[in-house]
Parts: C-alpha cells; sequence; structure tokens
C-alpha cells in the first residue's frame, strides 16, 4: 500500500527542512510490511527557497500560482499515486506515535480518514492556549484542523477535495462532507488524540495591532464559512481572497 504525504507550503524555506526530516523519521520509525511512501510538496508561489529545500530533502515538487491552501492542497493531491493521502502542514509534524496512530487507522478498514489534536509549540502562551482550547472541540464534535489529516484518496475524490470557494476552514468544510460520505459507505472519520500532532504556534503575537488583525480574521472566517452555504460561490471566494490575508502572509 502507497501513503502520500502532501505538504503545501508557501514561504516556508524557514521551517520545511525541519518538518521533512521529522516526517522522513517518523515514516522511518513505523516501517510496516507491505507500506510505501511518498512524500509531495505544493510549492505555492513561493519567493523563497521553499521548492530547493523540498527537492533535497527527496520531496517531489509540484507547483501551484495561485495562493491559497485548498490549491496547494489539491494540488498535490492530484500529483499524488497513494491510496490514502496524509496532509500535513510546513510548520508541522508528527510524531512516531502519531504516525503509528494513522497507520492503525489505515488498516482497521472501517475508516474514510481521521485528524488529531494539536500540541503547539514555540510562539507565544497565549497563542499556544489559543490553539490547543480547540482540543476539546475536536473531541467533541469528531472534527479537527488542517495540520495533520488523513483521508482516503477514493473518498477525497468522490467529495471533490478540497473548497477553492474557501480561504479559511476549508479543512472544517471537507471534514463535514468527508463524514457524509463515509456514512454512505459504511465508514467513520475519527479524531486521534493521544499523540497530537506538533505545530507551530509563530503567529498570534500580543500586541494591539497583531490581536486586533487576529480576532477581525477569525470573525471574517467564520462569517464567510456560514455565507459559502448561502451565497454564490463565487461571491464568498472575492470576499476570502480580499478579506482572510492574515493566514496568507507568513504562510498557508
Amino acid at each position: 500500500m502507497l501513503i502520500s504525504v502532501v505538504v503545501p507550503a508557501y514561504n516556508e524555506g524557514a521551517f520545511l527542512r525541519q518538518t521533512l526530516g521529522k516526517i522522513h523519521h517518523a515514516i522511518e520509525a513505523n516501517e510496516r510490511e507491505g507500506m510505501q511512501w511518498e512524500i509531495i510538496v505544493c510549492d505555492n508561489n513561493s519567493t523563497d527557497d521553499t521548492a530547493v529545500i523540498a527537492q533535497d530533502s527527496g520531496a517531489t515538487v509540484v507547483f501551484e500560482p495561485v495562493n491559497q491552501i485548498s490549491r496547494a492542497r489539491n494540488a498535490g493531491a492530484a500529483a499524488a499515486n497513494g491510496e490514502w493521502l496524509l496532509f500535513i502542514d510546513a510548520d508541522s509534524y508528527p510524531t512516531p506515535a502519531l504516525m503509528a496512530d494513522a497507520l492503525d487507522v489505515i488498516e482497521a478498514g472501517q475508516f474514510v480518514g481521521c485528524g488529531t489534536t494539536v500540541e503547539v509549540v514555540g510562539g507565544t502562551l497565549f497563542n499556544k492556549l489559543r490553539m490547543e482550547r480547540m482540543n476539546p472541540f475536536f473531541r467533541l464534535f469528531n472534527w479537527s484542523g488542517g495540520p495533520f489529516l488523513l483521508v482516503q484518496r477514493d473518498a477525497f475524490q468522490a467529495i471533490g477535495g478540497f473548497s477553492h470557494d474557501l480561504f479559511a476552514y476549508e479543512e472544517v468544510d471537507l471534514v463535514i462532507r468527508l463524514k457524509r460520505y463515509g456514512r454512505s459507505q459504511q465508514k467513520k472519520f475519527t479524531v486521534l488524540w493521544k499523540n497530537p500532532v506538533i505545530t507551530s504556534g509563530r503567529k498570534g503575537e500580543i500586541g494591539a495591532l497583531s490581536l486586533g488583525r487576529l480576532f477581525v480574521s477569525n470573525f471574517l472566517a467564520v462569517i464567510l464559512f456560514i455565507l459559502h452555504y448561502l451565497l454564490p460561490k463565487a461571491a464568498v471566494r472575492w470576499l476570502g481572497s480580499r478579506l482572510l490575508g492574515y493566514w496568507y502572509n507568513q504562510r498557508l
């Protein structure tokens, strides 16, 4: 069985080498008979050495010119050959124990995918608490964010991948559709929590301007997520591309 790890990356030269090294380590610690891996990095129109670092680290590199994480993930998935797609953010990485849990999900044969809770390293205490506060909700409502998201390829293709209409909460939208599809196939989606994915706390500095942008961007993201069920998709896409720059100034 081939598993494709897809890493979207926009100007991630500072983080990508560590991320890919950690992914390789988690894979090597979980060698199982019949399991094969490939790592695909989608360079999302970077202006730094993201693509060079990815190539030097042994990853296959594809290019997506439009700066949007949904498009980057979809472009990486389109180049993948695996029966399972494992999306990992460029500033996040799995521990060997988390990778083992993900392989158990695959081998169980009962799931269309899984997400995970998060452990934030680096950055401010405020940002750690802000991001990790979502973990109980991930477990309670059985949905997750995007730093680590495992999806069966057939299911991913059946639901059309990540929405190009959303510039934030695109992973929530995907999980909602994935769970609906899974029910039609008598399969489940689950959230792993014993071994969270490690993710960077680099955003969310404590300062009037940064806090203001953070809260406004989160508010707008929620509003646009709701509106994408109500308004024409083109309108939501246009608004998202202009209002949600907070997530796209440093990273995808």
